[in-house]
């Protein structure tokens, strides 16, 4: 049994506190009260507001170092909205809101892990301080990149986090940087039909702004993303002609310095459009991330203590509850799934996926060159400190992140499994950490090359905040 078993009850409502609540992007309050007010009963001291974001917050336990930071999440997302176990979609009728990215484990498993690590310190006073760290607003606000340029993370020496996957695994490999901006078009209303040459349409400048990166996508790098949605329309008359219109473009590229020529790229085609349309143009970077640095160390580790935990016992109910999902899901869907890990041998993960349905594995640490094409600001973190961030099978094997189904099965039997097996791989590895000096000198070693010595630089502006920020202006 897991040391995390004992604390089981607790987590178990946890979950259902933030998966219900299903708070967005620095509207987090109930869930981040909720975290805090979890850990401070065990002792931790916790305080709120880090960094000027009310739903941000640090909690401490323990003394003296190493300072191992765990990264906790909470944040759900918009149009996911769906009722719990329904094995097709079907609305919650009270919210839009839905965690389709399983973050309502992240902060609960995180939880479980400090929990066990405080009876831990208590035993062997003065070889550390673990501080958990709340980070709202992973999807889309970039709340750990406004937090490093505060320098949050500055005295970590070790980062570490988990997320809910389909498959259990110590993350290798990088993932992508990214620019997100809003780019507003101003042109000149008119009647449609009677004047339409004294219009000037900011809404077709926005469609043009679009077509010419379609056009740019022929011609980057195989890595590189550029997604966009229209956030204003100019109105819904077809007969005025539309003078206000903006679209919100996030561009994705391997490093920093990439992303930034990327996005320089997709601006000119922005003054391009505003020149074809006789529109004038402007835009504001909305947030950055930083890619995510690895590091072979911490994987290794992980993957040790994955190992030596071992995995959950499943039982006759959890193995209902999945079939039902893998029969929705698709056996083919099913068999090719590796959660965000795409460089993994696709013939050993048929096998594994077919020959173990419920996703009992561990995938091999096997370090690679690799990128994932998905962004998180984790990567800021591991600018600063050694971070890895490790994969727990919490859904279905061929579950989709960011989808229906996998808010559907956030309250799963399974998914809590999944949740307190991470609790405790997490605080087996912060144990060898806060026993083992020489290998927290060795990660931080490895982050230095690897970062090829240089300072972590901001990717954000200084002039641009949070949106919720208490910071003066």
């Amino acid at each position: 049994m897991y040391e995390s078993e004992r604390f089981r009850q607790e987590l178990h409502e946890l979950i259902r506190v933030i998966w219900t609540a299903s708070e967005t992007c620095y509207e987090e309050y109930r869930s981040a009260a909720a975290l805090i007010e979890s850990l401070q009963a065990h002792g931790y001291r916790a305080e709120a507001g880090t960094a000027g974001i009310p739903t941000a917050f640090t909690a401490e336990y323990g003394s003296g170092l190493p300072l191992i930071g765990l990264l906790a999440e909470y944040d759900a997302l918009d149009g996911l909205s769906q009722k719990a176990d329904m094995t097709e979609p079907c609305p919650r009728p009270e919210t839009t809101h839905g965690h389709g990215c399983g973050h309502h484990l992240i902060g609960a498993g995180i939880v479980g892990a400090a929990l066990v690590l405080k009876d831990w310190i208590d035993a062997h006073p003065g070889t550390g301080t673990v501080r958990v760290i709340g980070c709202p607003a992973e999807e889309g606000g970039a709340a750990k990149t406004f937090m490093a340029r505060e320098g949050v993370f500055d005295d970590l020496d070790i980062a570490l986090t988990w997320h809910p996957s389909t498959i259990n695994a110590a993350m290798t490999g990088s993932m992508l940087a990214n620019i997100m901006a809003v780019f507003r078009f101003h042109g000149k209303p008119s009647h449609a039909g009677a004047a339409p040459q004294k219009g000037r349409s900011a809404l077709d400048a926005v469609e043009l702004m679009n077509v010419g990166v379609n056009y740019l996508r022929e011609h980057m790098e195989m890595t590189d993303r550029v997604h966009y949605a229209i956030s204003n329309t100019g109105g819904v008359s077809p007969n005025v002609v539309q003078s206000e219109a903006e679209v919100i473009y996030l561009t994705r590229s391997r490093t920093n310095e990439s992303a930034k020529a990327l996005f320089e790229r997709v601006v000119n085609i922005a003054r391009g459009a505003a020149l074809m349309t006789e529109t004038t143009m402007d835009y504001s970077i909305r947030n950055a991330l930083s890619n995510v640095v690895p590091s072979d160390t911490l994987g290794q580790l992980l993957y040790d203590k994955m190992n030596e935990v071992g995995l959950p016992r499943y039982d006759d109910e959890d193995r209902a509850y999945i079939a039902r999902f893998r029969e929705i899901l698709g056996e083919e869907e099913g068999n090719r799934d590796a959660g965000l890990l795409p460089e993994f041998d696709m013939d050993e993960r048929y096998r594994l996926c077919s020959t173990h349905p419920m996703g009992d594995f561990i995938l091999p640490f096997e370090p690679k060159d690799v990128v994932v094409t998905a962004s998180s600001d984790m990567g800021d973190v591991s600018r600063i400190a050694p971070l890895l961030q490790l994969q727990c099978a919490c859904f279905c094997l061929g579950t989709q992140p960011h989808s229906w189904a996998q808010v559907a099965q956030g309250l799963s039997s399974y998914a809590e499994k999944g949740t307190l097996f991470a609790a405790q791989v997490l605080a087996e590895a912060v144990k060898t950490l806060l026993s083992d000096p020489a290998l927290v000198e060795k990660a931080k070693a490895e982050n230095v090359r690897r970062n090829e010595g240089n300072p972590y630089t901001c990717p954000i502006p200084p002039d641009v905040l949070p949106p919720c920020s208490t910071q003066k202006q």
